[in-house]
């Protein structure tokens, strides 16, 4: 006959393992047990478990209520659970009513001898057959559910508690497998969730890779993993900037903003509190190894630092860089800005499909509406022929305009009291006004189509011109990021043409010699290179559209 299991180290190995509290594992073991043996003798039994320290093991009770003698009109209310105080006083027990038993059950087959001691003694008052050899199969299985539940809730219970301080933070682990798309990372002693939501479309990964990313939160209560991480979040950028810039992290320099776009391009505003420390020097580092070590981890996003400006305008202008900034209009009631710039500054400031004005307004929080100087002409000459179609003099003309009317519609729509604040217009006046101005909308809405035909028409024209036929700073105006003082600058230097720049192999020579700093130098040696690729792939095109004209023309 085997001998009872000694629980005590199994128990100390587990806690050990798991890590969770042994008294926990006990009050499992214990909650498991009770159900099993409420399963094997009947549920309506008041069954308890409870460990025995000493022996190892743990003893199964059945609790009795001592209750007043039942009557006819009065009987027990639990039959199975309570017991007459005669019955008991009848057996030797001192119990008054209101009292309560616990009776030893013996479940396991070497206690089949005290159980049918115990069944001789106290059957009746128990009223069940207390030596059969063992739980049954169902009450077993049930008693195993029971603890491996507990021990998973006492497991989250221990990650949650280890790791609910650090949400907000840094955090490296392995990748450990892929479930419908999600990263499941190993953090030593958790597994964190990387969802699809929070990678970055670029970043592939494979099993045993290692990853960093920021903690977005941390679950109470979760069927799978209850960390979950991110690697889109914009604090991640943030926290790798702190680790990777001392300054930061002691509060010298203070990051003010930062919009970002996963796996493309992020913007990051800095100021200092010492006026004796350069923010984007710091940010940058000695040689740019500080905004590399981000620019790494992040694998490849480009990374714009920018500093930050209490003016509004004087920041948004540093948010646009590269691009170079004419003049800014400022709407505070609409938070919003006009920005006007260069014509050959247009395409950069608002950047490949609107991404650098999209960080921009990110960043600096305010609506930008980026305009080239030939637009803003062309739109000032379009609201002045439309106010005159409606009659408004000339002088009212240029308040309206600086109030942000541009024709004929803008005041169709505008409240009357708001126009009546303007000199010369009356609450009379204003529904006439109002009616030739939806009349004119008509118009403009024609010449507006007809102008924007010409407009592409135009662009499409400049953009096709042969090569050939441009002067070499037609060629330099361009390149990416190359505007007029760039060009001059460049002269200067010795760089009057893009092959001379393409061709220039010391990039820290072409940044010292014409003043761009390194950073802007290296976006233009880029840029050249990447013009003289189109050019030369636009004159093959135009060149086989010349023979083929000619052809043409040879057989007609």
């Amino acid at each position: 006959m085997q001998q009872n299991v000694n629980l005590n180290l199994i128990l100390d190995q587990v806690a050990k393992d798991k890590g969770i509290e042994r008294a926990t594992l006990v009050a499992i073991l214990e909650e498991s047990i009770a159900n099993a043996g409420k399963r094997h003798f009947g549920l309506e039994r008041n069954i308890k478990a409870k460990y025995d320290e000493e022996k190892g093991q743990i003893d199964l009770f059945q609790a009795l209520t001592i209750v007043d003698e039942p009557t006819e009109e009065n009987p027990l209310p639990d039959p199975v659970n309570m017991i007459p105080v005669s019955v008991a006083r009848a057996k030797g027990i001192d119990v008054e009513p209101g009292d309560e038993l616990d009776f030893p059950v013996y479940y396991r087959l070497e206690d089949e001898a005290e159980a049918r001691a115990q069944d001789e003694q106290w059957g009746d008052l128990l009223r069940l057959k207390t030596y059969r050899r063992s739980f049954g199969r169902i009450a077993a299985q049930t008693a195993k559910q029971v603890m491996i539940q507990g021990t998973r809730n006492a497991e989250r219970e221990n990650v949650y508690n280890e790791y609910k301080d650090r949400k907000g933070e840094l955090i490296t682990g392995i990748v450990r497998r892929f479930e419908r798309g999600n990263v499941i990372v190993d953090l030593g002693r958790a597994e964190a969730v990387l969802p699809v939501r929070e990678q970055v479309p670029r970043e592939s990964y494979r099993a045993g890779d290692r990853i960093q990313a920021y903690v977005l939160d941390v679950l109470r209560e979760s069927k799978g993993p209850q960390i979950i991480l991110s690697r889109a979040s914009v604090e991640l950028l943030k926290k790798l900037f702190e680790q990777e810039v001392p300054e930061i992290a002691e509060g010298v320099v203070v990051i003010e903003a930062a919009a970002r776009e996963p796996g493309g391009r992020a913007k990051i505003a800095v100021s200092s509190r010492d006026s004796d420390v350069d923010p984007v020097g710091a940010c940058v580092g000695m040689k740019g190894s500080r905004v590399q070590a981000v620019v790494q981890e992040l694998r490849g996003e480009k990374i714009d630092i920018v500093p930050w400006h209490e003016d509004p305008a004087r920041f948004v202008c540093n948010a646009l860089a590269p691009a170079e900034v004419s003049r800014v209009l400022l709407d505070d009631q609409n938070n919003a800005m006009e920005i006007i710039v260069p014509d050959d500054q247009l395409s950069l400031a608002i950047g490949r499909r609107g991404q650098n004005v999209r960080l921009a307004s990110q960043l600096t929080g305010w609506k930008l509406d980026i305009n080239s100087e030939s637009r803003v002409k062309e739109m000032r000459e379009f609201a002045r022929e439309s106010f005159t179609a409606i009659g408004i003099p000339e002088a009212t003309q240029e308040m309206l305009y600086a109030h942000g009317f541009r024709k004929s519609q803008d005041v169709a729509n505008a409240a009357p009291e708001m126009l009546t604040q303007f000199p010369g217009f009356t609450v009379d006046m204003i529904p006439d006004l109002q009616k030739r101005a939806r009349e004119q909308s008509i118009v403009d809405a024609e010449t507006e189509m007809r102008l924007e035909q010409e407009r592409e028409a135009a662009r499409i024209a400049e953009a096709r011109r042969h090569p050939d036929e441009l002067t070499q700073e037609e060629r330099m105006a361009r390149v990416r990021g190359v505007g007029e003082k760039t060009i001059e600058q460049l002269k200067v230097a010795g760089y009057p043409t893009v092959e001379a720049i393409h061709n220039e192999g010391d990039v820290m020579k072409l940044a010292e010699s014409s003043g761009l700093g390194i950073k802007k130098a290296r976006q233009i040696k880029h840029a050249v290179g990447v013009y003289l690729e189109e050019e030369a792939k636009l004159r093959s095109e135009l060149n086989a559209e010349r023979d083929r004209t000619k052809v043409e023309g040879a057989g007609a």
